[in-house]
């Protein structure tokens, strides 16, 4: 056989083949609007039977969704509009309590898979992965404004004077520390979600108070105060002005635990930091915030404290320090002597703790 034949047989055989592949991708219509097992939602779907059961005993409520009846009811209340659908004539809308109840105890209490979701609640994947991305997003915009805003001078002042009495810190306004929250790598993304670690995930970078709450972590600029406020962070994280890290001093160091406690807390009460997120990088950055900002919300709701109103800052109020850039991981002059000033006000360049000496 010459050259041009077995060419010419090899063209004719792919083809083929293509256009088989297409006749097979014809064929393979959609014969069914919902399916069958998807009808019965009323009858057997988790929403409309178990949930009901468990609003008459609040602790059972409360461990299945890590939320009371009360604390679901106010959320509900808040995000219900945004996250409510229109019936038609083809079918009926999802109610908005059955798809705070999916997000809630699928992907944020447990992170249990779609399709794990999809056979409890009767419901499609495709409507898992929608409503999932849909309320998380309503619930960043509808709390973030009211429960983790960016703080204010006051606001500021007053996490210091958190630190000073639990914690015995003078003006600290908070600890830093990241977070790797790992999740499957998205396709064709390269390295670009690798970590140190050897897996794939995002980071988040929070800024926690003395009780443990998340605040924005994006202050103001720089304060020209003779006393200045300063963060708290780990060797991770470069000697700033403003930015102390751990390794002076005992005191120093167990305020800044409450940054490492709070991440406990989260990872405790919201299971999806405890396995690998399987959804896009962005869900996954709304999901993250969504937790943050409902940990502040049982945080406010538990201790029967009311959130600051924003935005009533007096005027000509200098803004406390900003973190500013932390690439680089020289220390300025400036910075230690800020250093030193807190060194000699806690206790020398020495101190101990048990039979463990930390020092400079």
């Amino acid at each position: 056989m010459s050259v041009v034949d077995r060419s010419f047989i090899e063209r004719v055989t792919a083809l083929y083949l293509l256009w088989r592949t297409e006749q097979r991708r014809r064929d393979h219509r959609r014969c069914i609007w919902v399916h069958q097992t998807l009808r019965r939602q009323t009858q057997f779907g988790k929403f409309h039977h178990l949930l009901q059961e468990l609003r008459l005993d609040d602790g059972r409520f409360q461990r299945y969704f890590r939320l009371s009846r009360a604390q679901f009811d106010d959320l509900l209340s808040r995000i219900g509009a945004r996250i409510t659908l229109q019936d038609t004539n083809y079918r009926r809308s999802i109610p908005a309590a059955e798809r705070l109840s999916i997000c809630l105890r699928f992907l944020l209490a447990t992170g249990d898979s779609f399709r794990t979701i999809a056979s409890s609640y009767r419901v499609g994947v495709s409507t898992v992965c929608q409503i999932v991305a849909q309320v998380v997003t309503a619930i960043w915009d509808c709390l973030v404004e009211g429960y983790m805003a960016v703080p204010t001078t006051d606001d500021w002042r007053s996490i210091a004077e958190g630190f000073q009495e639990r914690w015995n810190f003078p003006l600290c306004v908070g600890a830093v520390d990241g977070k790797h929250v790992v999740i499957k790598a998205p396709p064709n993304s390269g390295s670009q979600f690798h970590n140190y670690k050897g897996t794939f995930s995002i980071v988040l970078l929070a800024v926690v108070d003395a009780k443990y709450r998340f605040w924005h972590p994006l202050p103001g600029a720089e304060d020209r105060e003779p006393q200045p406020h300063v963060f708290m962070a780990d060797e991770a994280f470069p000697l700033r002005r403003n930015l102390m890290r751990r390794v002076f001093n005992y005191r120093l160091s167990r305020a800044r635990l409450v940054v490492e406690n709070a991440f406990g807390i989260l990872s405790s009460q919201w299971r999806m930091y405890r396995r690998l997120i399987e959804v896009h990088p962005e869900v996954a950055e709304k999901c993250v915030k969504a937790t943050c900002v409902l940990h502040n919300f049982m945080q406010y709701s538990e201790g029967r404290e009311a959130p600051a109103v924003r935005g009533t800052g007096h005027a000509g109020d200098e803004p406390l320090p900003g973190l500013g850039r932390v690439a680089a991981n020289n220390s300025s002059r400036e910075a230690l002597q800020v250093r030193e000033v807190f060194m000699e006000h806690l206790g020398g360049r020495e101190q101990y703790h048990g039979s463990r000496r930390s020092s400079i």
